[in-house]
C-alpha cells in the first residue's frame, strides 16, 4: 500500500530516502574516482622518470593535505565498493527488508576503511 503512494509523494521526500542517498554516493564516488585516477597515475608516471623527481614526489606525499586527499580516495574507493556490492545484492535478490542494512553496511565499509587507513598513516 505504501509503495502505491510513493509516486504521489513530493520529490524532496523521495530524495531523502537512504536508497537514493546510497545511489548518489555510489555515482559521485565513481565519477570522482574516474576523474582522479588518471591524474594520479600520470603523477606516479612522471615521478618515476628520474630519481630526483621521485624524491620530490615522496616529499610531496608527506604533506598533510596530500594525506587527507589519500584518506578521501580510500573512503571513495570503499564507498564505491560497498555501493557496488549493494547493487549486486539488489540485482540478484530483489528488494528485501534487509536492504536498509545493506545501505548502512556500504557506508560503514567506507568509513572503516578510511579510519584504518588513517591509523596506518600514524604508525
Amino acid at each position: 500500500m505504501k509503495a502505491a503512494l510513493l509516486p504521489l509523494a513530493p520529490s524532496w521526500r523521495r530524495r531523502t530516502h537512504p536508497a537514493y542517498v546510497a545511489f548518489v554516493v555510489h555515482r559521485a564516488s565513481g565519477l570522482l574516482l574516474a576523474l582522479f585516477l588518471p591524474v594520479h597515475f600520470w603523477a606516479l608516471g612522471t615521478a618515476i622518470e628520474g630519481e630526483a623527481r621521485f624524491e620530490s614526489f615522496l616529499r610531496w606525499t608527506d604533506n598533510p593535505l596530500t594525506k587527507f586527499a589519500e584518506f578521501g580516495l580510500v573512503v571513495l574507493l570503499a564507498a564505491h565498493l560497498g555501493g557496488g556490492l549493494r547493487l549486486l545484492l539488489l540485482e540478484f535478490s530483489g528488494w528485501r527488508e534487509w536492504q536498509s542494512r545493506a545501505i548502512a553496511f556500504a557506508f560503514a565499509l567506507g568509513l572503516v576503511a578510511g579510519l584504518v587507513f588513517l591509523l596506518n598513516l600514524g604508525a
